[in-house]
């Protein structure tokens, strides 16, 4: 990360001059299905010495160019590829559509760092792989990402996709979403929906401290919470059989696995 990475600069800290020597740098905004898509370059496609200032400027003159276009309120989707960002430089972003009524809803990113710090500030996120493209499905047979760790509540609207195993240090409340090509591991309270194996893998699994979710997906099988809690807690872990998804305490999974 640049050393100017913490605080956005101003625009009047930076000449026209320094964006018309990056030619390569380009942040676009452009419509589709009802959403904005704010996408930023690739930190592999631009010179090595384009910094955060000058995204921020580039932005918030593509900002004041497009105002009268945009309806109040309209969602925002940030495509931001590999380009690294922390939270301090996702919430700048945010609070930015934010003057023009415009809301940040969900972040795709390649990156894990920029996926955590998503995920931190509440935002829905989507992690790819480096090499693939957005809105098409994986190859088969592709290697699972790394595993996604999050230690923060995810909270009612927040949706988190990730091409691997995602483990979460808090609780996934109502309302939120977790979908997983590997396994899910909530140390906390799971409430919400949780779906692992989602490129179809069943041998995946959901583990939780404490299990009350409103839907459970293990590739595609589907299982709804039981009617009634159970008077007493403990952590356990759901899986597929050949009836279905099952539900069993976490210290007797070893013998109960096929």
């Amino acid at each position: 990360m640049n050393s100017d990475s913490s605080v956005p600069t101003p625009i009047s800290a930076i000449s026209q001059s320094t964006l018309e020597g990056n030619p390569n740098l380009q942040i676009r905004l452009k419509t589709e299905g009802g959403r904005l898509l704010l996408l930023l370059p690739a930190e592999t496609e631009v010179s090595s010495s384009t910094g955060w200032s000058d995204l921020w400027v580039q932005f918030r003159q593509r900002l004041n160019g497009g105002d009268r276009f945009w309806q109040p309120n309209t969602p925002v989707h940030l495509i931001a590829r590999d380009r690294l960002l922390d939270v301090r430089q996702l919430q700048a972003i945010a609070d930015a559509l934010g003057e023009y009524q415009l809301q940040l809803k969900r972040i795709y990113t390649s990156r894990r760092q920029t996926a955590v710090a998503a995920a931190t500030v509440g935002f829905s996120v989507e992690q790819h792989s480096p090499l693939a493209h957005l809105n098409q499905p994986a190859e088969t047979g592709q290697a699972l990402a790394e595993p996604l760790y999050i230690q923060t509540t995810v909270r009612s609207g927040m949706e988190v996709r990730h091409p691997g195993t995602v483990v979460i240090m808090g609780d996934v409340n109502p309302g939120s979403s977790i979908v997983a090509d590997g396994d899910v591991l909530v140390w906390g309270n799971l409430r919400g929906v949780v779906q692992a194996g989602a490129a179809g893998n069943s041998r995946c699994f959901i583990v939780a401290l404490r299990m009350e979710p409103t839907q459970l997906r293990i590739a595609d099988a589907v299982a709804r919470a039981p009617e009634k809690s159970p008077t007493q807690y403990v952590p356990e872990v759901a899986y597929v059989t050949p009836e279905g998804i099952r539900i069993a305490k976490v210290v007797d999974f070893h013998r109960l696995r096929p």
